[in-house]
């Protein structure tokens, strides 16, 4: 009588190490898109009409931000490799590297976003924007010169945020990613006091609306940069002296993060794209189908989790050289990200109304439509879609653990750039389908790209020889 087995990749020991990984790194990540969600829920309850323009000034910041943590990413990769051969104290070596990246990253990138914001949304807003009825309807001058000045705002955390992102992918690779979920959370907590104080006007203070929640950000980001940064010099080997490295080892660190520097900035300039689109159609259709993907993006927090955690045990293995635990390491964090999908999908089914009041005041209305609800009928829709972002998330990141960069960012970029914004534009915009059609663009943009990068993560993991490597 045959008896039934586990498959290889899902051993009780490879579970729990996943989970040991992946809990404290989700809650993490989570910290980040809670500090937009914060931001999102103080503003939808006291100006919701303002939140078109921290979204819109997420295009260069996105972009920017999306391209430095990709970049940033080989310091955790090449770290984890080290720390898989026992070789801990010549990490030093490879954060230093990652840090004078971040400087020069910060530096360069808040000059480009300050000076380039308010060119960038003139010529979004008022020189190339759509002419429609609903569009009339908009003060394209305001909308621009608003969303520049919060975008420059922004922009002043773009050094403290390349520096605070090096630290944890450093200390997250040396298996200390509580330590980071800590200091995280102090940030949140940081960040929702003062948007109490400068957007909710909280203690006597004049609301900033959406000025005080860039300045909330902005002063929360360099607050968690001096703790993270204390923390590295004190617990780790980074500013101890290391053996040189070998001749290609630089090449590699960047290279391996180029590639998903290239998807980010596809997936998250994909996104922060929509949100102009949404804004050429109307203020509402921006701020209805800006909070639904508010809620997808702190989804997405999970299956980021899941992907680092699987990208730190897939990178392991291949320092090591093991073709079945690199196999087995994928197809674990694959099958992981459908099991939390379905369970994401089925709370935003099930509490879909309370979530939308839980971001907007009940009674809040632009141009006559009441939010709430038009949020809460969207959120059917992102039950779908969230869990093709888990997908292409997890296995690109399994992916370029292996050193498989390009392909993945292709992919990105075609999913993103030549499948959702086109397919929004026309379902939103043409189409006269408002938010509801953009979510349906969004939906068709991620399910190409995790269908995708599934299918090219199991045809490596099915071509890697059954046997550990030389």
């Amino acid at each position: 009588m045959r008896t039934f087995s586990l498959p290889a990749w899902a051993r009780p020991a490879d579970i729990s190490d996943l989970l040991k990984l992946s809990v404290p790194i989700a809650i993490t990540r989570m910290s980040m898109m809670l500090m937009g969600i914060t931001d999102a829920i103080v503003l939808g309850q006291s100006a919701p009409a303002e939140l078109p323009y921290i979204l819109n000034s997420w295009l260069p910041m996105g972009v920017s931000i999306g391209f430095g943590m990709g970049l940033l990413l080989g310091t955790q990769v090449l770290t984890s490799e080290l720390i898989g051969i026992g070789r801990k104290e010549d990490t030093g070596r490879v954060f230093r590297r990652g840090l004078w990246a971040s400087l020069g990253l910060g530096v360069v990138l808040t000059g480009l976003v300050f000076y380039g914001a308010e060119p960038l949304f003139h010529w979004i807003f008022v020189t190339i924007a759509p002419v429609s009825e609903a569009v009339d309807k908009i003060d394209p001058e305001t909308i621009a010169a608003e969303t520049a000045k919060v975008t420059r705002i922004l922009s002043s955390g773009l050094l403290a945020f390349m520096v605070s992102q090096v630290c944890s992918f450093y200390l997250e690779a040396l298996r200390r990613p509580l330590l980071v979920t800590v200091v995280m959370y102090v940030g949140v907590g940081i960040n929702l006091v003062m948007d109490l104080a400068l957007v909710g006007g909280l203690w006597g203070g004049t609301p900033m609306g959406a000025e005080g929640v860039a300045w909330a950000t902005t002063g929360s980001r360099w607050a968690l940069t001096v703790v993270m940064f204390i923390l590295v010099i004190v617990l780790t080997p980074a500013f101890r002296k290391s053996v040189a490295g070998p001749l290609n080892e630089a090449r590699r660190q960047f290279s391996v993060g180029i590639g998903t520097a290239i998807s980010n900035v596809a997936e998250w300039g994909g996104f922060n794209m929509t949100y102009i689109i949404a804004t050429w159609i109307s203020l509402a259709a921006n701020s209805i189908y800006g909070y639904s993907v508010q809620i997808i993006g702190l989804c997405f927090m999970f299956y980021l989790g899941i992907g680092s955690a699987t990208s730190v045990r897939v990178a392991e293995a291949f320092g090591r050289g093991n073709n079945d635990e690199i196999r087995n390491a994928g197809r674990l964090g694959v099958a992981a990200t459908v099991v939390m999908g379905a369970i994401l999908a089925m709370v935003l089914v099930l509490f879909h109304g309370p979530l939308s009041r839980l971001l907007v005041r009940p009674d809040a209305v632009i141009n006559g439509i009441v939010l709430a609800p038009a949020i809460a009928s969207l959120l059917f829709i992102a039950a779908a879609a969230t869990i093709f972002d888990g997908l292409q998330a997890t296995a690109s990141m399994a992916l370029r653990a292996q050193e498989i960069v390009w392909v993945p960012g292709i992919i990105h970029v075609g999913s993103f750039f030549f499948v959702m914004i086109p397919a929004c534009y026309w379902l939103g915009l043409v189409q006269g389908r408002g938010a509801r059609g953009m979510m349906e663009g969004a939906l068709i943009g991620m399910a190409v790209a995790g269908v995708l990068q599934t299918a090219l993560l199991e045809s490596k993991a099915a071509r890697l020889p059954n046997k550990r490597a030389a």
